[in-house]
């Protein structure tokens, strides 16, 4: 994970709403969609910088994509700060 890809994900406000929603929990990129109103094109390109910056992972079942925030890392970093 590289600064620059974390702070240009997070420089977008549809980037940063997708965050929050996803704090609430796991949730399809169809809903996710719907809830934010975004077009699935839109959602896709925003989700891909989110991806690339480990800031969400995706989960596969069936055929729907669900996705959660990535916390792992951060939590780690952060004991090892301490």
């Amino acid at each position: 994970m590289a600064v620059a890809e974390v702070l240009d994900a997070l420089a977008d406000k549809n980037r940063r709403n997708i965050l929050l929603k996803l704090k609430e929990g796991k949730i399809s990129s169809g809903d996710l969609a719907i809830a934010l109103g975004m077009t699935p094109q839109a959602l896709s390109y925003n989700l891909a910088k989110l991806k690339k910056a480990d800031l969400i992972y995706e989960t596969r079942e069936k055929n729907f994509i669900y996705y959660e925030l990535d916390l792992v890392d951060y939590s780690i970093e952060r004991r090892e700060k301490q």
